[in-house]
């Protein structure tokens, strides 16, 4: 074996990557990783800059450049595809025979590896380059398990705060969500409605039928109230067969009048459970805010219980609307006395309000 055939084995161990070029710039070895980048295509023979484009120095235009540039940083790439870039630096060999370039991935390092299917063999026995690499494998897997495992505890966590928030039964708001509507829409000073909605003969159907078909009934009811709802209104189950509504931006007897009158309706109408009819009824009481009153919402909802007791008292099965003006209750209307109906609903959600 010839001493350059000698050098060749070192540099193919040490620098797998290597190219020698001879005194006319034509390579006489490519180191054995940088062929299996180009399997197919012999390096032997071939003009270094028409295999490798040169992108720095700018300077260097000819092999006489490439040559009166020893040591200097290069920066370049294949000129096929895939074009991958390299970093690599020129010594040269005694007697003005050549010059051997060592060559190196760089910051393409990792899309070299995939492209070339690349492993540990492929690079010198103290180059770093593959530990690198899974260190980078490790940090991006824990990254990924990290956001993952953020991800499903910020959904348990929604979760959570949903059920703190929600009533079991009926999936309606609980008490403490109507607090939370009623501190945001006071504290905005926006006007809106209040409703408090009692179910009339609930005790006798838990009392005749059980409280399964109680909680059947609460159901049923839960559904009828919300389709006379809108998405920006409230509605909470705040006791046993108690119920508040909230009619954001709505402050028009009328209108508010005709819900109710629905209402009524809807929960008046028999309620089959288990082969038999359940028969419930409503009594409601409301009271506005206007946005202007000095008052809390503990106030407020005082105002729609007086309106829903004076509802009781006067035959149940109605809707009495408090007068803040009077600071009474006055009646509105009952079902039968034909209150007119509200326009439709633009968003086509729910009943109009």
């Amino acid at each position: 074996m010839t001493p350059d055939e000698d050098l060749a084995d070192v540099l193919s161990i040490l620098c797998p990557m290597h190219v020698t070029l001879d005194a006319a710039g034509h390579v006489v070895r490519a180191g054995p990783t940088l062929q299996k980048l180009r399997p197919d295509m012999p390096f032997e023979r071939q003009r270094f800059l028409d295999l490798f484009e040169l992108i720095r120095p700018r300077s260097v235009a000819a092999v006489e450049d490439l040559f009166g540039a020893p040591r200097t940083k290069l920066r370049l790439q294949f000129r096929d595809v895939p074009r991958t870039g390299f970093k690599g630096v020129l010594v040269p060999l005694p007697d003005a025979r050549g010059a051997i370039i060592n060559l190196s991935f760089g910051f393409s390092v990792l899309d070299a590896v995939r492209d070339y299917a690349l492993t540990s063999a492929d690079f010198s026995a103290t180059d770093l380059t593959i530990e690198m690499l899974y260190l980078v494998e490790a940090k991006s897997a824990a990254m990924e398990a990290s956001r993952s495992l953020n991800a499903r505890l910020q959904g348990a966590m929604i979760a959570a705060e949903e059920q703190a928030f929600t009533d079991t039964l009926t999936g309606l708001k609980n008490r403490r969500a109507l607090d939370h509507v009623l501190d945001r829409l006071m504290t905005a000073r926006r006007p809106f409605a209040v409703m408090q909605l009692d179910l009339d003969f609930f005790k006798a159907v838990n009392d005749t039928h059980g409280h399964a078909a109680g909680d059947h009934v609460l159901q049923q009811v839960a559904r009828a109230m919300v389709s006379e709802t809108r998405e920006s209104d409230t509605v909470a189950r705040v006791g046993g067969d108690e119920f508040v509504l909230i009619f954001d931006r709505l402050c028009d007897g009328p209108r508010l009048d005709a819900i109710a009158e629905r209402l009524i309706a809807g929960v008046t109408a028999p309620i089959l459970y288990g082969g038999v009819s359940c028969q419930v009824s409503a009594s409601i009481g409301s009271a506005f805010f206007g946005g202007a009153e000095d008052m809390t919402a503990t106030d407020l909802l005082a105002r729609a219980d007086a309106a829903l007791y004076a509802a009781k008292h006067a035959g149940r099965s109605r809707h009495f609307l408090y007068d803040g003006a009077q600071h009474a209750p006055v009646p509105g209307s009952a079902v039968g006395h034909g209150a007119p109906d509200a326009p439709d609903k633009p968003d086509g959600q729910g009943a109009p309000v």
